[in-house]
């Protein structure tokens, strides 16, 4: 690869590194694995966009001033900490905390994060003795953090002995404490019906007063029903929060402030890395090639994006964003334009993963062959350089794995039979390109190659196997419409319906979505107990299954329309 890729451009090297003292772990107490040569990538500048900054000169301003907020922020912090052997002191931190993290600014203050986490006494004298928003949000924060907080023991104070909560009782005039309530009902590790009737308590109650509610209070509340905090895109909730937060009367004006500031910089390193990988996607041809395949730019950009939300890992996204496009190229491949014959024999190329076995090609196969066997080896060097290993021959692997799984469901469908619903969706889960794209994540993070990569590739862990199902779930609800396509192509509800032929679309549909609802518990048990890879692994994953939910968010018109994903990207983007 070109040393371009290792060199930085003077006025994003503050972009890199936002801030001196600032500690790269993840939000929520997780460690995030450092990095270097994959952090910091070269990306070429955009043009200049209003209301960013859009010369060297702004750039800096906007960067010192961040670091002077992120000194008033800390001061803050330190202050608060002075109390907290006091139940307000420790509340005060608590709420602080919280704040920072709904801001999405936290990383900035780990040690601070970290130091009020690990005050034990002060957690459980407020999960366990407060008022509902006291033990709601102390309850979110430890689990976030790896505490172990029982929710049955936590909210058994606030039911009745069938575990009931109780529409008379004070607390349920509480908003804020309802809200608590609702944040935490969606962390659900399974089998706690305390949760259960923690999410159909708070959801009626809140949507039984929000009308009575002051106009700012009412729209925060109508959005966090809308877009619950733990299975909500976390950038997205910033900018609603810290919308709410102007509207109070105590205001912390330093924290609003940084956040502006790191939006700022976010979007403008958002913008700079879509123009790199525009560039490298018109470079490559593929689109006039292939011109029955999808075309999506924006839209593979904004998968990883959503994932990989550190700034320092600008290089990893443009990499990761060319992974995915083949994803999506593949699979047009498979269900649009090859025969069996030519799908077999790109399947075989694939596995000797040698640049004369495509020879025998036609043309728009031998060009996608070259431009992912290069990307492939050009990630694998990268990874090489950064961390002394080649995960080439595990890259190889997990890209012949999809490509049976991509040929397994060619000849299932032009066939017209597939073994059954089940075989189906664990074909699907390897067809949804996950498993693929994250094991180049793996290896960018710098895991243990011999540790982790074999596990990983043959076994899919249960971080990736659910992210990949839900996304395959959703897929398969029929409302993945928006490409236009005309293909061959299947369904797991479809597959179901058939196999249960006396249940009605209705029932089926629900039965996709108790899968899902299944599958997000699983993934709660891999963030909040079991915590197999990295904090940063696992974010990345939490964050695809939380995109998932918005890219098939259609509005139901003719046009099929994202509303939120059209807004989510007019955040982060323009």
């Amino acid at each position: 690869m070109s040393s371009r890729v290792f060199s930085f451009a003077s006025s994003l090297q503050t972009l890199f590194h936002p801030a001196a003292n600032a500690s790269p772990a993840a939000r929520g107490g997780r460690s995030r694995t450092r990095g270097g040569l994959l952090r910091a990538g070269h990306v070429c500048p955009s043009p200049a966009i209003s209301m960013l900054p859009s010369t060297d000169f702004d750039i800096q301003v906007l960067v010192e001033r961040r670091v002077g907020l992120v000194n008033d922020v800390k001061e803050l912090l330190l202050r608060q900490r002075r109390r907290q052997n006091t139940a307000s002191g420790g509340r005060e931190t608590l709420a602080t905390v919280d704040h920072l993290q709904r801001l999405c600014i936290d990383h900035y203050f780990q040690d601070e994060v970290d130091s009020a986490m690990d005050d034990v006494a002060c957690l459980q004298e407020l999960v366990h003795g407060g008022n509902l928003h006291d033990a709601t949000l102390a309850f979110r924060l430890m689990r976030e953090a790896g505490h172990h907080v029982s929710a049955d023991e936590v909210l058994g104070r606030f039911t009745d002995g069938n575990g009931d909560f109780d529409f008379d009782l004070a607390y349920s005039k509480d908003v804020v404490g309802l809200l608590g309530l609702q944040d935490i009902s969606h962390m659900n590790m399974g089998a706690k019906a305390s949760l259960y009737k923690a999410k159909e308590f708070s959801t009626k109650r809140l949507e039984s007063v929000i009308k009575q509610l002051d106009p700012n209070l009412a729209k925060y509340v109508r959005q966090s029903l809308d877009h619950p905090y733990h299975v909500s895109l976390m950038q997205y909730k910033a900018r609603h929060h810290l919308s709410y937060l102007q509207t109070l009367p105590n205001r912390c004006t330093a924290m609003e402030e940084l956040a502006l500031a790191d939006f700022q910089l976010n979007k403008l390193l958002h913008q700079m890395e879509m123009q790199e990988i525009k560039r490298w996607w018109l470079e490559l041809g593929l689109a006039q090639e292939i011109p029955v395949a999808r075309d999506q730019v924006q839209k593979w950009y904004v998968w990883v994006m959503t994932a990989i939300e550190d700034a320092s890992f600008s290089r990893c996204r443009i990499e990761l964003t060319k992974v995915t496009s083949f994803v999506y190229i593949v699979d047009d491949i498979f269900d649009l334009v090859g025969t069996q014959d030519e799908l077999s024999s790109f399947t075989q190329a694939i596995k000797m993963w040698d640049i004369a076995a495509v020879d025998s090609l036609p043309s728009y196969m031998r060009s996608c062959y070259r431009a992912l066997y290069t990307i492939t080896n050009d990630i694998a060097d990268l990874v090489q350089i950064e961390h002394g290993v080649s995960p080439i021959n595990h890259l190889k692997k997990a890209w012949a794995i999809m490509f049976d799984a991509f040929m397994k469901e060619r000849e299932w469908l032009s066939a017209g039979h597939v073994a059954d619903s089940e075989d189906y969706l664990r074909n699907g889960v390897v067809t949804s390109g996950i498993p693929l794209v994250y094991v180049h994540l793996l290896f960018m993070l710098g895991h243990d190659l011999e540790k982790d990569a074999s596990g990983f590739i043959d076994h899919i862990p249960p971080v990736i196997f659910s992210t990949a199902k839900i996304l395959r779930l959703w897929d398969d609800l029929g409302s993945a419409k928006d490409e236009a396509q005309e293909g061959i192509d299947g369904s797991y509800k479809e597959l179901y319906l058939k196999e249960n032929p006396r249940l009605s679309a209705g029932e089926v549909e629900e039965h996709v979505r108790c899968l899902i609802t299944s599958e997000w518990e699983e993934l709660n048990r891999e963030c909040f107990s079991r915590r197999t890879f990295s904090g940063g692994f696992t974010e990345a994953a939490l964050n695809v299954s939380r995109m998932v939910g918005v890219m098939y968010a259609y509005d139901g018109g003719e046009q099929r329309r994202i509303p939120v994903l059209d807004d989510y990207i007019r955040m982060l983007l323009f």
